[in-house]
């Protein structure tokens, strides 16, 4: 298997919807098309195909999504971390993982692994996005963080070796806010043998089909969708208020959509930071983390970012069951609605599938 110009387009709309409208911007699908032009196309190894030893890198993009669109990166970022973790272990890294698949994060490792001549592995950290670092499948199963390197566009790097996760996450959103809101970061560094234990398996062939499915859709792409996936609807409408600002490299707000056709009359609040978090109809909890909340085109179906959420856009939103990492005890306390402060615990989706 390969990413090459024939499937990345349908590889960002899987990593956007997987993306949970956060992630970073699939814009990111230009500089992943411009590096396979350039570089050509990008091995997608199984975990399986490595020698136990083989040291893989998780990677990614960390900030407010919406600074990505004037902090520009040059690319060279990925080398960085790739030079600097290998000279941390005194050998090479064999391969690139992206830490989550959702958003531009599931791209970026593209244009890092086309321009050093790496592979990447069908796999990711996560399943899904998520704003904070140490949210990760790998931190359930027991992978240290560190080290976390950061690289900026300007060649600086820092090389960060924390107690735990949300130290890492608290110690590296702050070096990220000092390179201007965003960084290039790579951390859970581990063996093919420990990611095979402890990754979220299939997520590049994940997002590659999502994005193909769609693509080949006529007449409701959304229900179609939903169909292919076993994704429930939770409402459609149009979107008649956001709210949001950038708040300590988290974007963080809300949308009200006002339910049309057979919706009309109702309303749901959708909240999230970064990523799509609950969606509340008269203060009742409809979809809600760990599971995958996306805001779909009403007409295509494509995903929409939280960024590029719009007053009256026709969107419709949907649920997808977690992956089952996630729905664990320690998944739903790590990624689940008390993790982002709500009262409530995780009750699945109040809506049909």
């Amino acid at each position: 298997m390969q990413i090459d110009l024939t499937n990345v387009d349908a590889m960002a709309t899987g990593c956007a919807f997987l993306g949970c409208g956060g992630g970073g911007d699939v814009i990111a699908v230009q500089a992943a098309k411009y590096a396979l032009e350039t570089h050509g196309p990008v091995p997608v190894l199984q975990l399986s195909d490595l020698s136990d030893d083989a040291l893989v890198l998780p990677c990614a993009d960390m900030g407010a999504p919406t600074i990505f669109f004037e902090k520009v990166a040059n690319g060279d970022e990925g080398r960085l971390l790739v030079e600097e973790m290998s000279r941390i272990y005194g050998r090479p890294v064999a391969a690139l993982m992206p830490a989550e698949i959702g958003g531009s994060n599931g791209l970026t490792p593209i244009v890092w692994a086309a321009r050093l001549g790496l592979p990447l592995v069908d796999a990711d950290g996560i399943g899904r996005a998520y704003p904070e670092l140490n949210m990760i499948a790998l931190e359930l199963n027991g992978v240290s963080i560190s080290p976390g390197i950061l690289a900026d566009e300007r060649g600086n790097v820092v090389t960060v070796r924390s107690i735990d996760g949300p130290w890492m996450e608290r110690i590296a959103r702050s070096v990220a806010v000092e390179f201007g809101g965003a960084a290039a970061f790579a951390g859970y560094p581990l063996t093919a043998a420990g990611a095979r234990e402890a990754a979220v398996i299939g997520s590049i062939s994940r997002a590659i089909d999502i994005g193909e499915a769609l693509s080949g859709l006529e007449g409701d792409r959304v229900a179609g969708l939903c169909r292919h996936l076993g994704a429930g609807e939770v409402i459609r409408g149009k979107i008649v208020e956001i709210e949001g600002q950038v708040d300590g490299g988290f974007v963080v707000g809300s949308a009200t959509i006002e339910g049309s056709g057979a919706d009309a009359g109702r309303t749901v609040r959708l909240e999230y930071q970064n990523e799509f978090l609950v969606a509340f109809e008269n203060g009742r909890p409809l979809v809600m983390v760990p599971d995958i909340i996306s805001l779909l085109d009403a007409n295509s179906g494509d995903p929409i970012a939280t960024e590029r959420m719009r007053y009256g856009l026709r969107v419709a939103l949907v649920g997808l069951s977690a992956p089952p990492i996630w729905l664990t005890e320690k998944g739903i306390a790590l990624g689940g609605p008390r993790a982002f402060g709500y009262g409530f615990d995780y009750a699945g989706m109040m809506v049909g599938a």
